[in-house]
C-alpha cells in the first residue's frame, strides 16, 4: 500500500482462499479492463463475464488473456452455461472453455429446472478440466428454498467438487439471499454460516449496504461476488475499515472509545 497505518485487518495476497472479492463484467470494452486492471487489479480474484455477455462481447480472447495475465481468474456467466445444457451442447461447453483457456467455470441452474444429480455430474466432470464454482439459489422470485435445502444443497455440490459455492442475489441484490427490499434474509444466513464452511461459500453482495453487513458479521476476509468495476477499491476500504460504514469494526477498544 502507499503508506503505513496500524490497526488495519490483515489482508492476504491473491491467490487466495478467503477475502475474495468477485467483479461482475457485464461487457467491459478492452479499454475498460486495462484500466480496470491498472487502478483495481490487485484487489480482484475473480471476473465472471455475466448471464450470457460472452457470446456478443468482442475481442473476447483478448479480455480473458488480460484478466489471466494480471492473476485473475475469469470465468462465464452461469446463464451461458445453462444455455448450453438446455440445448443438450455439455461437450461443446467443455470445448469452448479450452477454445479460450479458461481454468474456472460456473455451474449453475437458476434459469433453469436442473436435478440436483445431474448438476452434481455436470460439476464432477468439469472439476476434472477446470476449477468449478456452483450456484445455489433460483433467479425465479416464486422459486423459495427453505435453509435446510440450501445447505443441503451447498455441501452436496461442494462434495462434488465445487471449489465455492456461490450463494444467489441476481445483479439486483433482491433474490435469493435477500428479500425483494434488499435487506439480508438473516436467518438463511446464519443457518447456512452454522452448517457450511464460511470460507466456501461466496457471497453475492452487490450494493454497499449488503457488502457493510457481510464485513460487520465475518470480518474482512469474507467472500464477496457481483462487485460493480468501479466498487473493488470502495470495498476494499469497508474490508479495512477506512470508509465511515467501518470505520470502528477493527480498531482497539481504547480507541473505539472515540466513537460518537
Amino acid at each position: 500500500m502507499n503508506f503505513q497505518l496500524p490497526y488495519l485487518p490483515e489482508r492476504s495476497e491473491k491467490p487466495r482462499e478467503s477475502g475474495l472479492t468477485m467483479v461482475m463484467d457485464k461487457g467491459l470494452s478492452l479499454r475498460q479492463v486495462e484500466d480496470l486492471i491498472e487502478s483495481s487489479g490487485h484487489l480482484i480474484d475473480l471476473v465472471k463475464l455475466g448471464f450470457g455477455t460472452s457470446y456478443v462481447t468482442p475481442n473476447l480472447k483478448e479480455k480473458i488473456t488480460l484478466y489471466h495475465q494480471n492473476n485473475i481468474r475469469c470465468y462465464l456467466g452461469g446463464t451461458l452455461f445453462e444455455a448450453f445444457i438446455v440445448r443438450g451442447m455439455f461437450d461443446d461447453y467443455r470445448k469452448l472453455l479450452d477454445d479460450y483457456g479458461l481454468s474456472t467455470a460456473e455451474v449453475s441452474d437458476g434459469a433453469i429446472a436442473l436435478p440436483m444429480e445431474d448438476k452434481c455430474n455436470y460439476i464432477r466432470q468439469l472439476a476434472e478440466q477446470v476449477t468449478v464454482l456452483s450456484e445455489v439459489g433460483s433467479k425465479m422470485e416464486d422459486t423459495v428454498f427453505t435453509p435446510s435445502e440450501w445447505v443441503k444443497m451447498m455441501n452436496t455440490e461442494l462434495e462434488a467438487g465445487s471449489w465455492k459455492v456461490i450463494a444467489e442475489a441476481r445483479e439486483s441484490g433482491k433474490l435469493g439471499i435477500y428479500d425483494s427490499a434488499g435487506q439480508a434474509n438473516t436467518g438463511l444466513i446464519q443457518t447456512i454460516m452454522s452448517e457450511v464452511p464460511t470460507d466456501k461459500v461466496l457471497w453475492e453482495a452487490p450494493v454497499k449496504p449488503q457488502q457493510v453487513w457481510f464485513i460487520n458479521l465475518l470480518g474482512s476476509s469474507v467472500n464477496l461476488g457481483n462487485i460493480a468495476p468501479h466498487d473493488v477499491i470502495p470495498l476494499e476500504t469497508l474490508r479495512l475499515g477506512l470508509r465511515g460504514d467501518t470505520f470502528f469494526s477493527f480498531l482497539p477498544e481504547a480507541l473505539a472509545q472515540m466513537k460518537p
